[in-house]
């Protein structure tokens, strides 16, 4: 059998010393690769549509940003547009999340993809018309508030399948693999989305990679919905009872803040990697050197997913995420494309690890009944630091130059690490301290408490 380290905690004990404070077995955690998590009863069932209903996810802000920019040329309007329907879907999204959660996750999402591709051909419609700015930034609401949250909607679906096996290392193991897969997933999303809505953009028109998304939103959305079976089960409240938030959670709360902070780190280094090399004179390098450094956030990815990892869960997020401020830090100074492209590439290195323990946590805070939700905040969260790094970042190069467009990361980075380890106690789940139980499975981490009860 598995051995476990665990941790006895006095009656005294604070949370915060029942997550940091561990003691070694012999033996090593349990581990489970990719290619068993891959052979999952039902799991192709759902990924495969899920896959085509989350590759639109990083289209629309490049559709919408190319469509506007031809048809007003304005980028000011043009980003404009783009950050109201990402600040509305960072706002929304949880909500549907919850409603999901309530009323089940097909009940919410077939009414959603349909509003949306309603909203983004209504934005297609304005723009192609030459309608005003402030009809656009109308239309951009819906846009973006109906977004469906597929990635969170899959994370609970692995979630309620390996729960339904019970609390076992291998089975927390497997929630570790799949949040690792997950963040892999979302980076690939991010990497080639963004990608075809240009090439679409440019072979066809850029009219025509919004048609897209919204294809291929409506689509893979009804096809994952029409996946019942393994769509986790409702929680019906008791009567009376008052439903809370996700966001009743401190240690959601303090998550929600880190990853808004690694939300500015992606909005600043698009804007100012593009920004660096067009003052270079090598304009077209700029996806270059931003993919190397989303392609090393899925190399770490892939990795942490095959580890079996020692440390808990709290201890890792910290480490990555000072790691990740470390990068951050020297990006502002880079005298050339190939010393950016290297320091993106180590910044790149610390993104998938904090992701992927930050989603494993906020798992274990909150009760069955409300983690859509939750992950829906933290999609959300990166979603509105982007924007807001995104703008920050722009402004910074205007007045300042491209070098200066980087301390964006740095800030946004290290206000995020400094509230981390500040009240990196919040992080421990509900029910007490007791004895913590430390597998390779982040639900090993802080989130098996054992004898103390979730949610």
């Amino acid at each position: 059998m598995t051995a476990r380290r665990t941790v006895d905690t006095a009656a005294d004990s604070t949370p915060e010393t029942a997550a940091d404070t561990v003691e070694t077995a012999t033996d090593a955690p349990a581990r489970v690769g990719y290619g068993e998590l891959l052979r999952t009863p039902g799991a192709w069932t759902f990924l495969s549509p899920a896959l085509v209903a989350r590759l639109p996810y990083a289209m629309l802000s490049m559709g919408i940003l190319l469509l506007v920019t031809q048809t007003h040329g304005s980028y000011g309007t043009a980003g404009t547009v783009t950050a109201v329907a990402a600040v509305s879907q960072a706002l929304i999204g949880p909500q549907t999340g919850r409603l999901a959660d309530r009323y089940g996750q097909a009940a919410v999402l077939v009414p959603t993809v349909l509003v949306h591709a309603a909203s983004v051909a209504l934005l297609i419609a304005l723009a192609l018309g030459h309608a005003p700015a402030w009809s656009l930034y109308l239309a951009a609401v819906p846009a973006g508030a109906s977004v469906p949250q597929i990635g969170a909607m899959v994370r609970a679906r692995w979630v309620a399948k390996f729960t339904a096996e019970g609390a076992s290392p291998t089975a927390a193991a497997k929630v570790s693999t799949a949040f690792a897969f997950e963040s892999v997933t979302d980076e690939f999303t991010f990497v080639i989305g963004p990608i075809l809505a240009a090439n679409i953009a440019a072979f066809v028109s850029p009219a025509a990679s919004l048609v897209a998304e919204a294809s291929l939103t409506l689509v893979g959305g009804l096809a994952f919905a029409a996946q019942r079976r393994t769509a986790p089960a409702r929680i019906v409240p008791q009567p009376g009872a008052r439903r809370a938030s996700a966001l009743a959670s401190p240690g959601v709360r303090l998550l929600v803040g880190a990853f808004l902070g690694v939300g500015a780190v992606f909005g600043g280094m698009q804007v100012s990697v593009n920004a660096f090399a067009d003052s270079v004179g090598h304009h077209d390098a700029g996806g270059t050197v931003y993919g190397i450094f989303a392609g090393g956030s899925m190399l770490a990815g892939v990795l942490y997913g095959v580890i079996a990892w020692r440390r808990p869960v709290q201890q890792r997020m910290v480490m990555s995420y000072t790691l990740l401020v470390l990068g951050c830090s020297v990006l502002w100074a880079m005298p050339n494309l190939i010393a950016l492209t290297v320091a993106g590439l180590v910044c790149g290195l610390a993104i998938a690890p904090t992701l992927i323990s930050g989603y494993t946590l906020v798992e274990t805070l909150v009760a069955d009944g409300a983690k859509t939700e939750a992950f829906t905040w933290l999609t959300g969260a990166i979603g509105l630091g982007l924007a807001v790094g995104s703008m920050a970042a722009g402004k910074l190069i205007d007045g300042h130059g491209p070098s200066v467009g980087f301390l964006v990361p740095v800030i946004g980075a290290g206000l995020g690490l400094l509230a981390l380890v500040s009240m990196r106690h919040l992080l421990v789940a509900p029910g007490g301290p007791g004895r913590v139980v430390a597998g390779s499975g982040e639900r090993g981490g802080a989130a098996q408490l054992v004898g103390a009860a979730k949610g």
